[in-house]
């Protein structure tokens, strides 16, 4: 094929109306989605020859690590640098992910994922910086699943999957039981594991998810996030029976 049609959903600012507007764009072999959002900010031409702004969208990395450019691909969210034109349906649509507000175009605000991060501390809490030498070595059964847990780039396309993160309810999403398994499995990390288990049995928390595992079928990365919804469940069973006879 010469060309090929993207069919784009567009927003001019956070309240306006979304449209839809098409656009031909010249066909090359191995093009990504963001090689074609750039033929359109290149020559921003809609497909009746008609000018009109450029798309707007995000990038950055361009190679499956930071996330920024993930959006809905022919109904299927997923990263644009990494998802090729020779491998989907004609014409393609892309469209922002809706779980995320949306700024303009393609672009949306994920502020609230970094938002959940805080609430179960997703983090390991040091203070100041001191030569103590090598610090305790994990079993390495334990490295190789925190390695896995470790791969999630917050690219949102769980949150954009599960059918618990909606404006109805405050789910945190799927991506925050992964990080809370892995700071608490860290051997530093694990002196703040009830904090993180505390955060996590607050509204939004592990009481919001129902268990449909769309996440694990998106996620780019190929992370465990059922696993580690069954083991922070079980951290919460354990912290609650804690609380509750007061024990230490």
């Amino acid at each position: 094929m010469e060309t090929f049609q993207l069919i784009i959903e567009r927003q001019e600012e956070p309240n306006a109306e979304a449209y839809e507007q098409e656009f031909t764009i010249p066909y090359r072999p191995n093009m990504n989605i963001i090689s074609a959002l750039m033929e359109i900010r290149q020559n921003p031409v809609d497909k009746d020859g008609n000018k009109t702004t450029p798309v707007q969208w995000e990038m950055s990395c361009l190679e499956e690590v930071c996330g920024i450019c993930s959006m809905v691909i022919n109904d299927y969210p997923q990263q644009a640098c990494s998802t090729l034109v020779d491998n989907l349906e004609q014409p393609i649509r892309l469209k922002p992910m809706r779980t995320f507000p949306v700024v303009r175009d393609l672009i949306i605000d994920r502020e609230s994922m970094f938002d959940s991060l805080k609430q179960v501390k997703a983090w390991i809490p040091i203070d100041g910086t001191y030569d103590l030498g090598p610090g305790p070595r994990m079993a390495e059964k334990k490295r190789q699943m925190a390695y896995e847990l470790s791969k999630c780039f917050t690219c949102g396309v769980c949150l954009e999957a599960c059918p618990n993160v909606n404006d109805k309810n405050e789910f945190l999403g799927p991506f925050v039981f992964p990080q809370v398994r892995l700071k608490n499995a860290h051997p530093t990390g694990e002196m703040n594991w009830e904090e993180r288990v505390d955060g996590f049995m607050e509204d939004g928390g592990l009481q919001g998810c129902g268990n449909s595992q769309n996440c694990v079928q998106v996620c780019p990365k190929g992370i465990p996030i059922t696993t580690s919804i069954a083991s922070v469940n079980r951290q919460a069973t354990v912290e609650s029976f804690k609380s509750f006879f007061g024990a230490d």
